[in-house]
């Protein structure tokens, strides 16, 4: 029986190992069960911050907002990453197959429970802040065009996708930090761009709200910009990844901790 091939948070393209050290796959289902939860959580927590602070005379803030999405990727990452890869957008699913770290027979599946966890996300918080409270959580263009959002989009998610590649797909990197990293670029990419495009950089973050409530401005920025950005962004780190080290080398590095933890049993 072949092995089922998985995207660990720390790059690994292998097999998950349970405590006895035998070689277990993640069944399909469970995958996409992960990518569900998680898209809702994620959805649900950061265009929940959007529609409170709209609410509520802005309590919440800009940079609170930011804060919280780049919160719940982080604790998302750490949570599902090592049963689904912890994706939640379609943008990264996609760039993860067209550099092949991903099953493309898989991307539709993905894409579809992606969309679904962001809808259903969406149509909770239209069911608790209705009323004088119902706020559009999607992504509209603040006082800029859609050429100046598409181009936006398209490098924060160059960004968020160049810094996913390097931090958990490539084993020279600090992969137990991949959460940290990837929270903080969210975090960083919605303090500049928020105010001005929402910060998408994610198609089902988009489109979610926007089924919920009907509003389909500019939509077609936020479902092609970011895929395209993540794309390169994906590409642009696999012709700086390769090195003419030697493996011995560029694997003393690569985990934090392993080497934190051979430095003390040394002492």
């Amino acid at each position: 029986m072949a092995t089922e091939v998985v995207l660990n948070v720390n790059g690994d393209h292998k097999a998950n190992e349970d405590s006895s050290g035998i070689h277990v796959s993640v069944p399909f289902l469970q995958k996409l069960v992960a990518e569900l939860v998680g898209t809702y959580f994620l959805i649900f927590a950061g265009c929940g911050s959007v529609v409170v602070n709209k609410s509520y005379n802005n309590i919440i803030t800009m940079p609170g907002i930011a804060i919280v999405w780049g919160l719940v990727v982080t604790v998302l990452v750490y949570s599902v990453g090592h049963i689904s890869g912890a994706h939640f957008n379609p943008a990264v699913t996609l760039a993860f197959a067209s550099t092949r770290r991903f099953p493309l027979k898989q991307v539709p599946a993905y894409i579809l429970t992606q969309v679904l966890g962001s809808t259903l996300a969406s149509g909770t918080l239209r069911l608790i802040f209705n009323g004088t409270h119902d706020e559009f959580s999607g992504t509209l263009p603040n006082g800029i065009n859609n050429l100046q959002t598409f181009v936006i989009e398209f490098i924060i998610t160059f960004y968020l996708m160049f810094v996913i590649s390097g931090v958990a797909t490539d084993n020279r990197a600090i992969g137990e930090l991949a959460g940290l990293a990837v929270g903080s670029t969210i975090l960083l990419n919605v303090m500049f761009a928020g105010p001005a495009t929402g910060a998408s950089m994610n198609p089902a973050r988009s489109l979610g709200p926007a089924i919920v409530s009907h509003e389909y401005k500019s939509i077609w920025v936020y479902l092609i910009s970011p895929v395209l950005g993540a794309v390169a962004g994906a590409w642009t780190y696999n012709i700086i990844r390769y090195t003419d080290k030697p493996l011995r080398e560029i694997t003393k590095s690569g985990s934090f901790l392993k080497a934190s933890s051979r430095a003390t049993s040394s002492s």
